[in-house]
């Protein structure tokens, strides 16, 4: 918690304005000069509503262009079906903020709202900035009125951080009242699950440059932006705050083409590489959408996958089979599984050795009660479920508590086999 109470200290510091030797009039001056040479380096125009002034920055961009399949966003994302402006991407509005800190809080504000939508085959982008804190409420009374016209919010990471920022904002205001979204479409959840294990990270950045084919060029880091405000609201040159007005655009550009990406992944999978594939498949899984990921698991298996993926994949497969009632689909499906456990060569690495060995002792489990309870030949569930212990007991590497559970688990199996066969008169044998 250490560098949350600098955080905080910072952001106090920075609201004591460091004083010139110079008379206060002249002080004043320099200052509105500032402010005059800033709206001049980033073509910003003064605005102005009943809460005050402020600073806006607008242009278009050609592309990215607008979203062409955008209910496709609704297998992944699970807004209201009941939402009729989800399915037109010029009512969504992009938003993106830069704040006086990264750890939240009513200490927090954001400095600069950054918002885009798509217009005219385009993307229009807005930027509402706070030249000083006293233009705060002006900058959320016009943000208000944005999202009156786009109901639609589309962020990344926004329902943990942009949003619930804002929301405290505009509740401390006790003037400005804005509605919530009537749909938050948060793109980082389905873009951890398509190439976090691709990329071994999420970063937007990383994302627009390894699978959008983006490059930003020169960028700085988010965690020095907050100082660059403080620095300017000092009373310091206005000059480094241009690159931070560059970087917001980029986010925004680039989470309105990411947006379009996932739409077009999901309208079309047989496009999509291998891994993504098996991220779109687990995002389908989870939205219910089980007959579409049942069929791009197997994309993504025909594809080729790593071994431990593409067990993983199987093995998600064969449980929404026997979900579906396909029973013999995935009995076949936990053959190939358990067939698994002639290869001794598992993953190197811990996690993955554990996961693979997870996948088998679930296969030779599934078909111990399948021939329990379908084929009605317990001689072959007790050979199964044995199977099992013996993997289990030749295994290392494996951590106690996942060896207990096990061990109990096909333990219970057994004792009902035996019980059930002694219970018929029949011997289970060595």
């Amino acid at each position: 918690m250490r560098w949350l109470k600098k955080d905080r200290l910072t952001a106090v510091s920075a609201l004591r304005r460091v004083r010139a030797p110079a008379a206060p009039e002249t002080a004043a001056e320099d200052f509105n000069e500032q402010r005059d040479r800033l709206a001049e380096m980033v073509g910003a125009t003064i605005e102005r509503n009943r809460f005050g002034k402020y600073l806006r920055v607008r242009r278009w961009l050609p592309e990215p262009e607008p979203c062409e399949n955008p209910e496709a966003l609704g297998l992944v994302l699970r807004p209201p079906p009941e939402m009729p402006d989800l399915a037109d991407p010029e009512r969504w509005l992009f938003l993106d903020t830069e704040t006086t800190g990264l750890a939240g809080g009513t200490g927090t504000c954001a400095f600069m709202v950054g918002l885009a939508w798509w217009e005219r085959g385009g993307l229009t982008i807005e930027q509402l900035f706070l030249r000083d804190y006293d233009e705060e409420h002006a900058v959320l009374f016009a943000l208000a009125e944005r999202m009156e016209e786009r109901r639609v919010l589309v962020t990344y990471n926004g329902k943990s951080f942009d949003w619930p920022l804002l929301e405290t904002r505009f509740r401390l205001t006790r003037q400005i009242e804005a509605g919530p979204p009537r749909a938050h479409m948060d793109l980082l959840h389905p873009a951890r699950q398509l190439w976090r294990l691709q990329l071994g990270t999420a970063r937007l950045a990383e994302i627009e440059r390894l699978v959008l084919g983006i490059e930003r060029g020169p960028d700085i880091l988010s965690d020095l932006i907050p100082q660059m405000y403080f620095d300017y609201l000092r009373g310091g040159s206005p000059e480094p705050l241009v690159p931070v007005f560059h970087h917001n655009q980029r986010d925004l550009a680039g989470l309105a083409a990411l947006t379009g990406h996932v739409a077009r992944l999901v309208d079309a999978p047989e496009q999509a590489e291998p891994l993504e594939q098996y991220g779109l498949s687990r995002l389908l899984e989870r939205r219910g959408e089980r007959a579409r990921a049942r069929r791009v698991y197997e994309m993504a298996i025909e594809a080729g996958l790593p071994r431990v993926l593409g067990l993983a994949a199987r093995r998600r497969l064969a449980r929404l089979a026997r979900r579906d009632g396909e029973h013999g689909v995935a009995h076949s499906l936990w053959q190939e599984l358990a067939v698994e456990s002639d290869d001794s060569s598992f993953a190197d690495e811990p996690a993955e050795r554990k996961q693979t060995l997870e996948t088998i002792l679930e296969a030779c489990e599934q078909l111990a009660i399948h021939y329990e309870h379908r084929e009605r030949d317990r001689e072959e569930a007790v050979r199964w479920a044995r199977h099992a212990q013996e993997m289990l007991h030749e295994a290392t590497g494996v951590e106690r508590r996942f060896r207990e559970r096990w061990n109990e688990r096909l333990g219970r199996r057994l004792e009902r086999l035996g019980r059930e066969e002694r219970a018929n008169g029949l011997s289970l044998g060595a």
